[in-house]
């Protein structure tokens, strides 16, 4: 069999078996995969010789490989496709160039070999060292391990099962990538075992942000909860709080989707979907992957929602929007995740820009000087330094790729109308990895200490760095984050070579995103923003009564008076305070109304006039009784007792007072005390005249003991004295009981006036205040009506009986206004009964006595008094 071409030496003096083993290789062709290992075993037939490696060189130009002292690993996904199982049906590395091409992470690449090209060429860095590079095709996630195991072994290509790798030195000593979130997750489990510095530029996984499970990861994007708390910003902005989100069935979008859902919290997610990535019938087992999108788009087309969050990487979308194109779907808002926000074959796809307004999350745009015409430079020549030899001499699988270059400048104006975005991430990338590794051989401006570098030592100052680079501050938190961060930028397609706009900035320290609303171009007819609500928002004084258990949708409930509706809280109407009130549909209450008897109304005039009557005519009384206070009329009125019954009615008189104005715990003490103990007084002196009449005339003959007694310890004094000191405690108790305190009282039909009473328990504090008085007022009747034949002059029976009569009837009248009226009414008719009250005393008791003593002064004799006993005496013998 002949060999493939090589340089190889062989001993002429031994026959050898051989045999030849290459990944790729056709036997029968001759044919080989570029960039692999050919390895011809010659075996020594007599003497057994050692096996002898025999290298094919990989192809002399290429973009992967670049010999240096200290060699970087690069991981891209040149190729992608959605994951499906064929290539692990069989022990061998996939090709990846039977994928679709992704113009994009070639562009990553190239950024790669642009900065340690220009770091190579500066003396700031390293200087008087190459840093040179080794750069895979991972293909999404198909080619992960593979690349991972081949950076971690050494030159000979071995990675030896060990208990300390201290002293390990493997093929790289750090890696740049991969790019999606599952890939750099998956490498990070195994670098971290090595300690091997990873720094991933697009991966915007949480997972790696945990320096407990990867202490060796970094990143130079941001995580993606600050992805998800731009977006939100943005829909706060608009005020879209009814959205539907569209996760794909990986890693990346279902870790992205529970982030949205956990901080999502005062939004509504209309539904959410999952876009199929797999190449598989895994959703229902009748319908297609094809099937299964186009009722997702139609269910889209159906929702009210007219925003919708994708939260996917760029594989499923041409499906995708190829079918929104189809169903003709033109009215949407779409908010891309920034795994396809700025990609270009997205951005191809035909009409397109049919489907409304698409905005996009990307990491912040650093214009690299020279990148854009060094993406479309072709690979360097083999004579420039041997800069195409792979760095050990030893190549692996899919280093290659035929279409990149031709792909690249094809795709070159709207490469440079997407920016430096990603390739400004791989880029500092390398300057981090060159930061830490002229710390750590303590390099000078001239020279640095050439030695042998471990990945840990290189792990220790790669995350001290913190240096500016573009403009740009590079450096990393404690968990391995930089501090840059994301911006918010719109496609479109009007503007040749400019495929995306910035219309928005976030500062993540502040949590702010400052909108630039001039300059965004909407689907809308009148080029406004688009509304997406499930229910209007409600009018003023109307709560929101959920519809299931979305906040978003809701009905209006105008809010019953007496209520109002709280800004912090629109689903609830909260009642006013005691002293407030609103009326029906009111976002704030308004101070009641509190009513009572000022010193200006008119029936305030009324009352004081009255009461300033009685008074007058009670002092009038007073003056005439002091006059004739020795005459028969004055004695036989009560003597003495008269002037207590006169001091009693000008102070009943004076409480009337207490009824006006506003109430304080003073008139209110003296409205529940004052009128009742001076009628109580009143009431007392004329019950004990009325039983000292009966016992002169009718008991002295039958009981004249009881007669003598009476007279000698003065009994009318110690009865009204008794009938006082039970009073006073009866009023005592009503005041412990219930306190004559200022009370503001709602009314049942007119909930917006307040009214200002002296009692809470007005009506049984009133009760008992006069139930003793009731009592006497009773036996006072009885002992007027046995006392109706006595003389004439001591007959004061009907005039009593007035009185009483009076009494009765007023309280009977202010219980029944009680029971049919409030407020107001209750207080004036309350005060004018008192004056009732004293004016029945004053005009039925004292009135007939001065009627005798101003105009007929000659009945007030003694013999006059005598003449009608006697004839009083005749007919009862």
């Amino acid at each position: 069999m002949d060999l493939p071409i090589g340089q190889y030496y062989l001993d002429d003096n031994a026959s050898f078996f051989i045999n030849l083993t290459c990944c790729g290789f056709d036997h029968s062709s001759g044919a080989r995969q570029r960039g692999c290992v050919c390895v011809v075993f010659l075996k020594d037939a007599y003497f057994c010789s050692p096996y002898i490696l025999i290298q094919i060189p990989a192809t002399p130009a290429s973009h992967f490989h670049l010999a240096g002292d200290y060699i970087l690993g690069g991981l891209f996904s040149l190729h992608a496709e959605a994951v499906g199982r064929p290539h692990l049906s069989q022990a061998q590395v996939p090709v990846c160039k039977k994928y679709n091409l992704k113009v994009v992470s070639y562009s990553y690449l190239q950024a790669m070999r642009f900065a340690v090209e220009e770091i190579n060429k500066a003396s700031a860095l390293l200087p008087g060292l190459r840093l040179g590079y080794e750069m895979v095709d991972v293909c999404y996630l198909t080619n992960t391990i593979h690349p991972i195991l081949y950076f971690l072994s050494n030159n000979r290509s071995l990675l030896g099962i060990e208990t300390n790798y201290t002293q390990y030195r493997p093929r790289v000593i750090a890696i740049i990538g991969p790019d999606s979130s599952q890939a750099a997750v998956t490498a990070a489990y195994l670098l971290s075992q090595f300690l091997i510095p990873q720094i991933t530029y697009s991966a915007t996984t949480e997972s790696l942000s945990d320096p407990k499970v990867f202490p060796a990861a970094f990143r130079t994007i941001p995580s993606a909860e600050q992805q998800i708390a731009v977006m939100l910003r943005l829909l706060q902005h608009f005020k879209w709080n009814w959205f539907i989100v569209l996760a794909s069935d990986d890693d990346y979008g279902q870790q992205n989707l529970q982030l949205l859902r956990a901080q999502a919290t005062r939004s509504c997610i209309a539904f959410q979907e999952t876009i199929p990535v797999q190449g598989k019938d895994s959703y229902d087992s009748s319908n297609s992957t094809q099937e299964w999108i186009s009722s997702l788009v139609a269910k889209i087309h159906r929702s009210t929602a007219k925003v919708v969050i994708v939260l996917s990487l760029e594989l499923p979308l041409p499906t995708f929007f190829g079918e929104v194109i189809r169903q003709k779907m033109t009215d949407v808002v779409w908010i891309a995740a920034e795994a396809w926000s700025i990609d270009p074959s997205t951005h191809g796809i035909a009409n397109l820009s049919s489907v409304g307004t698409i905005f996009g999350v990307a990491v912040q745009d650093v214009p690299i000087p020279g990148m854009d015409n060094f993406r479309i430079r072709g690979p360097s020549p083999p004579g420039e330094g041997g800069k195409g030899q792979a760095a050990s001499g030893v190549t692996t699988c899919n280093q290659e790729c035929d279409d990149c270059l031709a792909e690249a400048r094809s795709y070159d104006q709207s490469l440079r109308g997407t920016g430096d975005r990603i390739n400004f991430n791989v880029y500092s990338a390398v300057y981090v990895v060159a930061h830490a590794l002229h710390q750590l051989l303590r390099c000078s401006a001239t020279r640095c200490d050439r030695r042998e570098v471990y990945p840990w030592e290189l792990l220790k100052e790669m995350g001290k760095v913190n240096f500016t680079l573009l403009k740009t501050v590079i450096n990393f938190d404690q968990k391995g984050d930089p501090p840059n961060g994301f911006e918010v930028i719109q496609w479109q397609w009007n503007i040749p070579g400019k495929p995306f706009k910035k219309i928005a900035s976030y500062n993540s320290l502040q949590g702010r995103l400052d909108i630039n609303e001039k300059i965004i171009t909407w689907h809308t007819a009148n080029n406004t923003a688009p509304q997406s609500i499930c229910s209007e928002q409600c009018e003023a004084g109307h709560k929101k009564k959920l519809i299931g258990m979305l906040t978003c949708c809701f009905e209006c409930v105008q809010c019953e008076a007496g209520t109002f509706l709280n800004s912090s809280n629109s689903f609830t109407c909260q009642e006013c305070p005691l002293d407030m009130w609103s009326e029906p549909g009111q976002e704030e209450c308004f101070t009641k109304q509190v009513l009572y008897i000022h010193w200006g109304d008119a029936i305030s005039f009324v009352l004081l006039f009255l009461s300033t009557l009685g008074l007058l005519a009670t002092l009038w009384i007073l003056a005439l009784f002091t006059r004739h206070s020795a005459t028969p009329v004055v004695k036989s009125a009560g003597g003495r007792l008269c002037f207590l019954m006169i001091a009693s009615l000008a102070a009943g008189f004076c409480s009337v007072f207490f009824f006006m104005g506003r109430p304080t715990e003073l008139s209110c003490f003296c409205r529940q005390t004052v009128f009742s103990l001076c009628f109580t007084t009143c009431i007392a002196c004329i019950t004990v005249r009325s039983f000292q009449i009966i016992c002169v005339f009718k008991m002295a003959a039958k009981l004249p003991r009881a007669y003598d007694a009476w007279r000698k310890y003065d009994g009318q004094r110690v009865f009204v004295a008794i009938v006082l000191v039970i009073k006073v405690f009866m009023v005592a108790l009503n005041i412990y009981f219930h306190k004559p305190v200022p009370f503001r009282a709602r009314l049942s039909n007119d909930p917006a006036i307040l009214i200002l009473m002296c009692n809470q328990n007005y009506r049984t504090a009133m009760v008992f205040n006069n139930v003793f008085d009731m009592i006497l007022c009773f036996l006072c009747f009885c002992f007027a009506y046995m006392g109706k034949a006595l003389p004439k002059n001591y007959n004061e029976a009907k005039y009593i009986t007035l009185c009483m009569t009076g009494y009765f009837g007023s309280w009977v009248a202010l219980f029944l206004v009680m029971s049919i009226f409030e407020g107001i009414a209750v207080v004036v008719f309350e005060s004018a009964t008192v004056l009732s009250n004293l004016f029945s005393i004053c005009v039925g008791y004292f009135g007939p006595k001065c009627y005798i003593l101003y105009f007929h002064p000659e009945r007030n004799t003694a013999a006059f008094f005598q003449d009608a006993i006697q004839s009083y005496t005749m007919r009862q013998e």
